[in-house]
């Protein structure tokens, strides 16, 4: 099993950023594939970005791309999640989440995949 704590949330004027980051425990991290989500108040939960194991391959959903960036450092067992030019959109709370996989190249982008999840960080961007 892998616990995960994310942390970096907070409040930002649009147009700002923010780094979150998910600190994971208890297994083997460099054998899990990555994702960070968001849910906002009454919608449903939605895939953000996503990283393999090896860190070799990302994938962004379209809102993000080339706003945000995810990576990883498997030497801290630590997930990121840069984000700039941040609009009040982005508003939610941001989970990471994980799944263990052998497939070293492979992503994932369904939250259903996922084993593993954090509680999550709030992150609110002002107008």
């Amino acid at each position: 099993q892998v616990q995960l704590v994310e942390s970096g949330g907070g409040l930002v004027q649009a147009g700002g950023s923010l780094r979150l980051s998910c600190a994971a425990s208890g297994s083997i991290f460099s054998r899990y594939a990555m994702g960070w989500f968001r849910q906002a108040p009454g919608k449903e939960r939605e895939f953000v970005a996503a990283i393999s194991w090896s860190a070799g391959n990302t994938d962004y959903d379209d809102p993000v791309k080339g706003r945000f960036t995810i990576s990883r450092d498997n030497a801290k067992n630590t997930v990121y999640l840069q984000m700039n030019t941040l609009k009040p959109e982005d508003t939610a709370a941001y989970y990471c989440a994980a799944k263990f996989t052998l497939l070293d190249s492979t992503y994932y982008r369904a939250s259903g995949q996922y084993n593993y999840w954090g509680q999550g960080t709030q992150v609110t961007v002002s107008s």
